[in-house]
């Protein structure tokens, strides 16, 4: 795997709590790598050190397939969940400052900020106080300042807090495009729809240690467990329903008489596909029969509570 990031056996204690065990990841170039956890699982610490804000206590960090450096700060964007606008200065004031920070000159700092100004269609907060916008708007601000010095390496922690709908499908927008322009993304949420939609890889860490990590699409392939909607066309769904309750796992089923529609949720034990739509096919119209793939959300959750019985 090509990566911009490798995490081997990474361990954090701060006093008596482990915030990091062994903690191993590979975040491949050009992608977009969800992590996920509950609060407090250790995320937050692993973003300090890649950061470089703390450093491990054991385990080691590669950038770009070098070990992390200092120099590295200035490849890597990173958008906290705690935002750190200064809110007695103007806008436009403190976007030069923070651009110059990261290493751009004042003119080049201008000419990006006025791209990105018109872009998002805020050209005129440039003269505004920050203490003067919303917690939206000032959201804006700080993605502008974190993605304006073009890093190899963006970290965003929660970055549609703050946003109405709209303004929140307009950044998901930018961070796919920053994406397809060759940025390697790290996207910390607890919005699991949001990991669908941006996510091609993810890790799950709970109570210090990672749990699940891998491609997004070959995790819900593994959590798969033969469960399958089904809908026919059937004059005598009652009946149906009956003979195949006798045998399979059913749930939430539907019998519309009048439109002799039967919908249903069905388990099958492996390899029984076959039979149950042979079988279906000779008393029923097939209108559907879809297998359900478990959605991120589900997964989060069933993993966190199988590691916790287990525990």
């Amino acid at each position: 795997m090509n990566s911009i990031l490798v995490a081997d056996s990474v361990s954090k204690q701060f006093g008596d709590h482990a915030a990091l065990t062994n903690v191993s990841l590979e975040i491949p170039k050009n992608s977009i790598y969800g992590l996920l956890g509950p609060n407090g699982a250790g995320k937050t610490t692993l973003i300090r050190i890649i950061n470089q804000i703390t450093y491990p206590d054991s385990g080691k960090v590669y950038f770009d397939g070098k070990p992390l450096q200092p120099h590295h700060i200035s490849l890597i964007g990173y958008l906290p969940e705690e935002r750190g606008l200064y809110k007695s200065m103007k806008v436009g004031e403190q976007a030069l400052y923070l651009a110059q920070l990261k290493g751009l000159s004042k003119t080049e700092a201008k000419e990006r900020l006025k791209y990105w100004f018109d872009r998002l269609e805020i050209g005129d907060w440039w003269g505004k106080k920050v203490q003067e916008l919303s917690k939206g708007m000032a959201q804006k601000i700080q993605f502008i300042v974190t993605v304006l010095h073009q890093p190899k390496l963006l970290i965003f922690d929660e970055p549609f807090s703050g946003f109405d709908p709209i303004n929140a499908n307009l950044i998901k927008d930018e961070i796919l495009q920053l994406k397809e322009n060759g940025t390697s993304i790290i996207f910390s949420t607890h919005r699991m729809e949001s990991v669908e939609e941006l996510c091609e890889y993810i890790a799950l860490i709970h109570k210090s240690e990672k749990i699940l990590d891998g491609k997004l699409s070959e995790i819900k392939k593994a959590y798969k467990n033969n469960v399958f909607k089904v809908g026919l066309e059937v004059l005598d769904g009652e009946s149906l329903l009956n003979e195949l309750q006798q045998k399979f796992a059913i749930s939430a089923p539907i019998f519309l008489r009048e439109e002799n529609q039967l919908d249903f949720t069905i388990q099958l034990p492996n390899n029984h596909t076959g039979d149950l739509l042979a079988h279906l096919s000779s008393k029923a119209n097939i209108n559907h029969f879809v297998e359900t793939i478990p959605s991120a959300n589900e997964i989060f959750i069933q993993t966190i509570q199988s590691k916790n019985t287990h525990e």
